[in-house]
């Protein structure tokens, strides 16, 4: 009998490849690698000039510092969050699944506008939050508040399909040998949800250090105290700086290199742990 190969909708293999090299290329590798030239025509110490100047730093500090703290906070109120969703069912459950992803489709200038509107002095939060000593827009606090915003959607959505996938015939099992909720949850939940959320921290955290939009409104943007690093290279790129524009952006992108090989051998470790169960 003679075995047919089976024919594949799509192109074949080298066509494919090439049409995907090509456009990867395009959309993704030529334009990072343009920060790379770009930033190799200053000299070395030009460069370390630019990305150590007290500016500089402070507004790393203000986008990696906010964004690490938002993305920790994240962690539990989106554990929560994803845990609610996964376990229970209750009227509105729907509506409230969909206002998850909210900040994925809602523009982040209105994102920006709203929260600032909610969290200034006579704002609908804000003017309680003031009034306790909390100063929640135009501050450190009011770029934290963005962030958590921006950010709760990734940790929800990494951590719901594995809290799905438990099998809640071994919580039973555990809690018929006598295990309570904190051992079942330490020995069996926490190990299983473990990788997704370093894996949703991850994503959360490279997507708030360059958010801009919905922070801009209600960081103050004060040189030295609440200027993010976007607005920062946005500042650069208006007085024409590009090599220090580049220079900054440069530092980001490493940053987010790094994060993404985090993010990609945390996944190799969750799959690594579902292959040997």
């Amino acid at each position: 009998m003679f075995l047919l190969k089976q024919r594949s909708t799509l192109p074949g293999f080298h066509l494919a490849l090439g049409y995907t090299v090509f456009y990867v290329s395009l959309i993704v590798l030529i334009p990072l690698s343009m920060l790379f030239i770009k930033t190799s025509t200053i000299s070395f110490s030009q460069f370390w000039s630019i990305v150590t100047a007290p500016r500089t730093l402070a507004a790393y500090r203000l986008s990696f510092g906010a964004a690490f703290i938002a993305s920790f906070i994240n962690i539990f109120f989106g554990f929560l969050i994803a845990w609610v969703l996964a376990r229970y069912s209750f009227p509105g459950k729907k509506i409230v699944d969909a206002l998850i992803d909210f900040p994925f489709a809602l523009p982040t200038a209105v994102a920006g506008i709203a929260l600032t509107t909610l969290y200034s002095s006579n704002g609908l939060l804000g003017q309680f939050l003031y009034k306790i000593g909390i100063q929640s827009a135009y501050s450190w606090t009011g770029v934290v508040l963005a962030l958590i915003f921006i950010g709760l959607p990734f940790i929800v959505r990494t951590v719901e399909p594995v809290l799905q996938e438990i099998d809640a015939e071994v919580e039973d099992a555990a809690s018929s040998l006598g295990a309570g909720r904190l051992q079942i949850f330490l020995r069996i939940i926490f190990p299983a949800v473990l990788p997704s959320v370093i894996i949703g921290f991850s994503l959360a955290f490279a997507r708030t250090i360059g958010e801009y939009g919905s922070v801009v409104f209600i960081a103050g943007n004060m040189p030295g105290k609440t200027e993010i690093a976007p607005l920062l290279i946005i500042t650069k790129l208006e007085q024409f700086d590009y090599s220090g524009a580049t220079a900054i952006a440069l530092v980001m992108l490493i940053v987010s290199f790094i994060l993404l090989a985090l993010t990609n051998w945390a996944q190799w470790l969750a799959s690594k742990r579902i292959g040997t169960n």
